[in-house]
């Protein structure tokens, strides 16, 4: 009888055991970047770009899910930057600047609360098909790959083709490191309700062979926050549309994001408009590129960027890529084409990059 009761216990610790998961992962990519006109001077400059390799940032995360019966689950996800030049954390020096979240999903979707990804943001897969690169979209508008909200709640479910979310924070970028990852606007004050609140809604319909998505993301200032948003009455909003397509070999997509800033008093209207395509060659050989165009009304200050890129794969882990690029600014631009990198203003700039790829 106690032999049974023994073998009943390991029985149920163990099926309590496979009711949780755990998962550790990461990728890293580090490249070398080669940029002409890197000052007003017109010097080139070789370099590791810290925020960014060629194909993805660098990070390593923590996720897992507790089975909790009648089809919920609790979830998490805990995702650290890390600048591989160097070794320290990104995302305005946090812990785990990327993702860190808890909540809970069933059939219905799931809500998470904590630091989350923005709906600008995940609406961006399929369609931003070279990924969140250097020489990418991010280059263009740095908002894009940094979509991400402190002090938030966020919802997501799917339905069939249809996919919904929305995200809403009480204070949206706690960090004041500076750059797009820490504009200190971390609200939550009871003097001023709306001081650095920030609300995202999406709206995709995808297929196996093509889909279109929708976004929109309204962030309020506050007090000392950066990019001129300095008081809670300014907004800097952003309407993404976007349509993708898949066949044969092919994968095409193209989209627009409408911006209305008021945190610039000179140029508050912008639009960025974009198209992207991927042709495998091969099943190990990729090439990929990018055209965008960032247009602000009643201005010259314009910026193109161009990108093509070729990818190697050694295995579904790792790969090495080599990329072009070019970006002309016209009037005070001064876009560059890598994140973190520099250009005179009102040049243009050529570059190529390298690296390698790994996940785990």
């Amino acid at each position: 009888m106690k032999k049974m009761i023994a073998i009943a216990a390991i029985a149920a610790c163990g099926a309590a055991h496979a009711q949780t998961n755990v998962t550790m992962y990461g990728l890293l990519d580090t490249a070398i970047d080669y940029n002409t006109n890197a000052d007003a001077a017109g010097h080139s400059r070789t370099w590791i770009p810290s925020l960014g390799g060629g194909m993805f940032p660098s990070r390593i995360g923590f996720r897992g899910t507790e089975d909790l019966g009648n089809g919920l689950k609790a979830i998490f996800t805990l995702e650290t930057g890390i600048y591989t030049d160097s070794g320290t954390t990104g995302q305005g020096n946090r812990l785990f600047g990327r993702q860190a979240w808890v909540g809970v999903a069933g059939s219905w979707g799931q809500v998470t609360l904590g630091r989350n990804y923005n709906m600008l943001y995940n609406s961006m897969p399929e369609v931003e098909i070279i990924g969140p690169a250097q020489y990418g979209l991010g280059s263009l508008d740095a908002g894009i790959p940094n979509g991400r909200a402190d002090n938030s709640v966020a919802y997501k479910g799917t339905f069939g083709a249809v996919t919904v979310g929305a995200t809403y924070s009480l204070g949206r970028d706690v960090s004041n490191a500076g750059g797009p990852g820490g504009t200190n606007c971390p609200g939550e004050a009871a003097a001023d309700a709306q001081a650095c609140r920030e609300w995202s809604a999406m709206l995709r319909y995808d297929t196996p062979t093509w889909g279109i998505t929708s976004a929109y993301d309204r962030k309020n200032g506050g007090t000392g926050a950066a990019a001129g948003l300095t008081t809670s009455n300014l907004t800097d909003s952003r309407l993404h549309l976007a349509g993708y397509t898949k066949f044969d070999a092919w994968r095409l997509a193209a989209g627009a994001v409408v911006r209305d800033n008021e945190g610039s008093s000179a140029t508050p209207r912008s639009n960025l408009y974009y198209f992207d395509g991927a042709y495998k060659l091969s099943p190990a050989v990729t090439i990929d590129g990018l055209a965008g165009r960032l247009d602000y009304k009643n201005s010259g200050n314009d910026s193109t960027l161009t990108m093509l890129r070729a990818i190697y794969d050694f295995s579904k882990r790792t790969s090495t890529y080599v990329a072009i690029g070019h970006v002309s600014n016209s009037g005070t631009a001064a876009v560059a084409l890598s994140a973190g990198g520099a250009v005179g203003a009102g040049m243009a700039q050529n570059g190529i990059i390298t690296g390698i790829k790994h996940s785990f």
